[in-house]
């Protein structure tokens, strides 16, 4: 084996990517106050090539210093928009047909290990603030929630490290590779 070289990644340029077929998954981050958790999700949202993101609330958005570091200019493939309250937001998408799940420890959730969703699925995933989670009121309105399997003692991963690990998982099943 060899480690690849960067001209034999086959990347889009920003403008092919901004025309390419996209998963219909938006993301929405529900008072997310890190920059650094903020450009975390927009890279992970465009080596996805997922549709949207969503800031709601506190989040905040481009252009920042501290997002583009690890947004290393996903902030600029990726389509975003502000929404100053996250249940306004989430209402407009299920009524654009979007399915919304909260990814959230909550009663009654999905185990990400039993959560399949169907393919071509429009779907909104909610992930919340990294100390308060996502707001009650925005459970209340979201279809489910969803809740990644945890073991140690924390019970408790980064946002950008849940949005990973969901978005990934959602993602294969909505384009057709499982």
């Amino acid at each position: 084996m060899r480690k690849l070289r960067n001209k034999e990644l086959n990347r889009l340029s920003v403008e092919e990517f901004k025309h390419a077929k996209k998963t219909p998954i938006v993301v929405v981050l529900d008072n997310v106050r890190s920059l650094n958790n903020v450009g975390s999700v927009f890279r992970t949202s465009d080596a996805l090539c997922l549709q949207e993101i969503y800031l709601c609330g506190i989040t905040p958005t481009p252009p920042h210093n501290d997002i583009h570091k690890t947004a290393l200019g996903a902030e600029d493939s990726m389509r975003w928009s502000y929404h100053e309250d996250t249940i306004s937001a989430i209402l407009a998408l299920k009524n654009k047909g979007y399915k919304v799940y909260c990814v959230e420890q909550a009663v009654g959730s999905t185990s990400l290990l039993d959560f399949k969703p169907v393919q071509d699925q429009k779907m909104a995933l909610i992930f919340g603030n990294e100390v308060k989670g996502v707001q009650q009121a925005v459970i209340d309105t979201a279809d489910a929630c969803i809740e990644i399997p945890q073991f140690g003692t924390k019970h408790s991963l980064n946002i950008s490290v849940s949005a990973g690990i969901v978005l990934w998982e959602a993602g294969k099943y909505i384009r057709g590779m499982v």
